[in-house]
C-alpha cells in the first residue's frame, strides 16, 4: 500500500494530509498549540481518532508515546554519535536510514514494514510510504509522523544556534 503526506505551509498547528494512490484522503494528523511538548492526532477518513501521538518530556533523548487503540508503544531516539537511529518499544522495530534526506525504512527483523522517501522541490513536504502490509498503517504511520516532529526541532535548534 502506498500512502502520500503533504504538509502544509505556512501553518500555525501542524496539519498533514494523507492520501492513498488514488488521491482519495486516508487520514489526517492535526497538531494541538499551547501544550508542552508536541502532540499529534491522527484520524481516519471519518473524522474518528485513530492514534495520539505525545512526545515525553524531561528525557536526555527524544522519546514519543504512541496510543494506538488503547495500546501503547514508544518510539525512542538512540544515543550514537555519527548515524541516527531508533526503535520502537514493545513491537521490537528498527527504524534506519538517512532522516535528514527523509530516506529510511522501519523494519522488523529484515521485514520491510514501512519505507518512507521524501519528494523534492515541492511547495511544501511531500513524503511516500510504502507499507506492504496494510496491519502495520497505523504504527508505521505514527512513527514516520513523530520522526518528523524530532527531524524539525533539530533543524530548529541548530538553525538558531547557528544565528547568534
Amino acid at each position: 500500500m502506498k500512502l502520500y503526506m503533504k504538509q502544509k505551509v505556512f501553518s500555525w498547528r501542524d496539519k498533514f494530509s494523507i492520501f492513498d494512490e488514488g488521491g482519495a484522503e486516508r487520514y489526517y494528523a492535526e497538531g494541538e498549540i499551547f501544550t508542552w511538548g508536541h502532540k499529534l492526532r491522527l484520524f481516519d477518513n471519518t473524522g474518528r481518532e485513530a492514534a495520539f501521538i505525545k512526545q515525553k518530556l524531561l528525557t536526555f533523548l527524544p522519546r514519543y508515546i504512541i496510543e494506538i487503540g488503547g495500546e501503547e508503544f514508544t518510539l525512542v531516539k538512540e544515543f550514537t554519535f555519527f548515524k541516527q537511529c531508533f526503535h520502537i518499544e514493545n513491537c521490537g522495530w528498527t527504524i534506519e536510514g538517512d532522516f535528514w534526506a527523509h530516506e529510511y525504512s522501519i523494519k522488523n527483523g529484515e521485514e520491510i514494514i514501512l519505507h518512507i522517501s521524501k519528494h523534492w522541490f515541492t511547495w511544501g513536504d511531500s513524503y511516500e510510504f510504502d507499507i506492504p502490509d496494510s496491519n502495520n498503517v497505523l504504527l508505521a504511520l505514527s512513527a514516520a509522523l513523530a520522526i518528523d516532529c524530532i527531524q524539525a526541532d533539530q533543524s530548529r535548534a541548530a538553525s538558531s544556534a547557528a544565528s547568534r
